[in-house]
């Protein structure tokens, strides 16, 4: 009888008992003349002495400014010290940290405050092409005749606090500086009482992740979801606190925050950071500049960089370890990677936001195809099973819906508790959606999904809610979105449309519309419009007979189970 497509993930090593406070306090303290934190982009350096510092300075600051314990901060900003030391220092007042994505636009952002009900707002005046500061007065045009800390707005009832990024303040904000400058005896005093109260199974962390009924959900984590997973990915990279792992993934999604800063801080390694934004020579000038033993990245990164015509000016034998996710690498690409990029304990790690986020991680001395064939095996402390549509458990090597129980399991999604049950079962199996495979060797291989969801270049795509936002165009009757086969970012977002009668409409005019309030990921790369959908005798849309076509028509190969 062959073995069932059940495993868990036997360890020597306890779970951490630490909240996010309390393991900063035991590192810094074991660790204290170690680099901590480098942002290249802002001249930041700083030891753990000196990181500890300044998260509890702000931490206190915070609480001066009448921010309270289970207060939901958000934080709507491209990778920057400030990111990092809030990261840290909320959790210390037991406030909930908000992961906002940067890529938001109004129509995202207003849902997001909303939502958790933010009372406060941490953003830059701008970056790149997105003017942050004029966004929020759009929402919130009180803002320029309020006073900082009262914010009174009708569109975002809940907002009070506004802390600006910058060196000069604007109306009814504060900045970072403003903030940390609150911090004296007294709040110090008052923050350690506060930390010292706290368990490690409050709620910490909210990252939204849509959904396919539409409306993106507050993915809810705690100090305890968070933390051992960051320890367990360190464990998996063998990393210590003489390592240095370059960051270039974005702190607002797990990968950047949890497979980076909390695997560093957890090990009392450095984190090091090249820009706000991914750039390719500014992640191989860092690598260099630096000496960083460690790199992350999603295969696209990787692949530009490989790719930059002055790839091989730089110096990257420093390297030996890193985490490539987000979607499945070309096994040539991988070896690239171990032969030119000098990291030969590269590993591959699979997971999803609601558990915290990874399951399944390869291991340094995992053989190189396993790292590409296989999304590795279970993490530590962790329970995986693959059942099947009965909900029976199936046969290793037979493809079932991956279902993950343990420590790693987020809360819920924040006050829903009606989508909480869909995704967690009464015995706290929360369900994946993702089609996988385990072998006799305990190596998982994910090949579909359930849901329709897009993966584009690492980040996850949810049909739903841009079809939704799509019916508030006053052409659009009917419409469809799925994902379509791309080389560079291994999907593309794509809508089929029905317009109104009489409408006229284009590719560009939609794509217009959509970039204004969407993120530029969610944006259709194409635009056909249709007169009907491909429908089953009971009404039922199939959209993978619209895939098939799609990539028909574009000379494009779908993969099957995807």
């Amino acid at each position: 009888m062959p073995a069932s497509s059940y495993v868990h993930g036997v360890s020597a090593q306890p779970l951490l008992g630490d909240t996010v406070g309390t393991l900063l306090d035991r590192i810094a303290a074991a660790h204290p003349d170690r680099p901590a934190l480098v942002v290249r982009s802002q001249g930041i350096r700083l030891d753990y002495r000196r990181f500890h510092a300044e998260v509890e300075r702000v931490a206190a600051g915070l609480l001066s400014s009448g921010l309270q314990r289970g207060d939901r901060i958000g934080i709507w900003a491209p990778n920057r010290y400030e990111w990092v030391v809030l990261q840290f220092a909320a959790p210390k007042i037991g406030a909930i940290l908000v992961n906002i994505n940067p890529a938001y636009r109004l129509h995202e952002l207003e849902y997001a405050l909303n939502k958790v009900r933010c009372r406060a707002l941490v953003l830059p005046r701008r970056f790149k092409t997105s003017h942050y500061l004029d966004m929020l007065l759009e929402l919130a045009p009180e803002l320029a005749v309020a006073e900082a800390g009262a914010l009174q707005s009708e569109r975002l009832p809940s907002l009070r606090e506004v802390v600006l990024l910058d060196e000069h303040a604007a109306p009814g904000t504060r900045t970072w500086q403003d903030l940390a400058t609150c911090a004296d005896e007294h709040a110090m005093a008052q923050m350690r009482a506060v930390e010292g109260e706290l368990s490690f199974d409050d709620p910490v962390n909210i990252q939204f992740t849509s959904g396919t009924t539409g409306a993106p959900k507050g993915a809810t984590l705690t100090h305890h979801n968070i933390v051992n997973n960051g320890f367990f990915i360190g464990e998996a990279m063998r990393l210590t606190e003489h390592d240095r792992l370059c960051i270039p993934v974005p702190f607002y999604h797990c990968f950047g925050m949890v497979l980076g800063n909390l695997a560093c801080v957890t090990h009392g390694a450095c984190m090091v950071i090249p820009g706000e934004g991914f750039d390719v020579l500014a992640t191989l000038e860092t690598v260099q500049a630096e000496r960083c033993t460690g790199l992350h990245g999603v295969p696209t990164m990787f692949i530009a960089e490989l790719e930059h015509p002055e790839f091989h000016r730089f110096d990257l034998s420093s390297l030996r370890t890193g985490i490539m996710a987000g979607s499945p690498c070309p096994i040539e690409v991988m070896r690239r990677v171990v032969s030119e990029m000098h990291m030969g304990e590269v590993t591959i790690a699979y997971g999803m936001t609601e558990t915290s986020p990874v399951s399944f991680q390869s291991t340094v001395h995992d053989p190189l195809e396993r790292r590409v064939d296989s999304v590795g095996r279970i993490h530590p402390h962790v329970e995986v099973k693959l059942v099947d549509e009965r909900g029976r458990i199936v046969p290793c090597g037979t493809p079932g819906e991956l279902c993950t129980r343990g420590y790693s399991v987020m809360l819920g999604y924040w006050e829903d508790e009606a989508r909480t049950r869909e995704a967690i079962d009464d015995a706290r199996w929360m369900h994946t959606g993702d089609l996988a495979v385990i072998d006799d060797d305990g190596y998982c291989t994910i090949v579909g999904r359930l849901k329709d969801m897009i993966i584009r270049g690492g980040e996850n795509v949810y049909p739903r809610e841009i079809e939704e936002f799509l019916y508030t165009h006053p052409k659009v009757q009917d419409v469809q979105v799925f994902g379509v086969p791309d080389e560079k970012f291994g999907e593309q977002v794509c809508a089929w449309i029905r317009l109104r009668e009489g409408c006229e409409s284009s590719e560009a005019e939609i794509q217009s519309y959509c970039r204004h309030h969407l993120a530029y990921f969610k944006v259709p790369h194409y635009v056909r419009f249709v007169d009907t959908f491909p429908m089953t005798v009971t009404g039922k849309v199939q959209k993978y007979l619209m895939r098939e076509a799609m990539a028909e028509a574009l000379g494009l190969s779908v993969s099957p189970g995807v």
